[in-house]
């Protein structure tokens, strides 16, 4: 066993992830380091396994949120800007009111956070040529909190102390 947690981290953090690096390529995942970015907000809120669920929720949310709102930049009338004022001032003011009364279901920073990876990976692309990259997306979300967030952790406490 190794007696420093953070060589221990060091180790677990220079293994796994690469792997998903490598392995997500494979699976036809474009848009891998998606999960490492998910993996960083899943470590950030204390890697607490109990915000896994609405932190995958939250992602899938956001993920959804960032396709709806490249149709609608896309798709509504307003003039110059218009479009992408609206549509970000309104999906995330809906946002914030549906995780804060359901916040035990969706992980408000996951929202948030996720959402704007999308918009970043995906708005370049334009809504007629997503294909499969909202699925990708999505897939590589899960990944962050469940593989280079959640197994990260636990292998890291399964060779180390856990730090703190």
């Amino acid at each position: 066993m190794i007696k420093d947690p953070r060589l221990a981290l060091a180790i677990s953090i220079g293994l796994l992830p690469p792997i998903w690096a490598v392995v997500s390529g494979h699976l036809g995942i474009t848009c891998g380091a998606v999960a490492l970015i998910c993996a960083g907000i899943f470590v950030t809120a204390g890697n607490k396994v109990e915000l896994g669920l609405p932190m995958s929720l939250g992602f899938l949310l956001s993920d959804l949120m960032a396709v709806c709102a490249i149709w609608l930049m896309e798709n509504l009338p307003f003039p110059g800007d218009g479009n992408t004022f609206i549509t970000l001032a309104v999906l995330g003011f809906l946002a914030v009111l549906l995780c804060t009364r359901l916040e035990k279901v969706f992980f408000l920073p996951a929202v948030l956070s996720g959402w704007a990876v999308g918009l970043t990976v995906m708005g370049p692309l334009g809504f007629a040529n997503l294909g499969s990259m909202p699925i990708q997306v999505g897939v590589a979300m899960l990944a962050g909190v469940w593989y280079a967030g959640w197994v990260v952790d636990v292998f890291s406490r399964m060779i180390g102390p856990k730090e703190g």
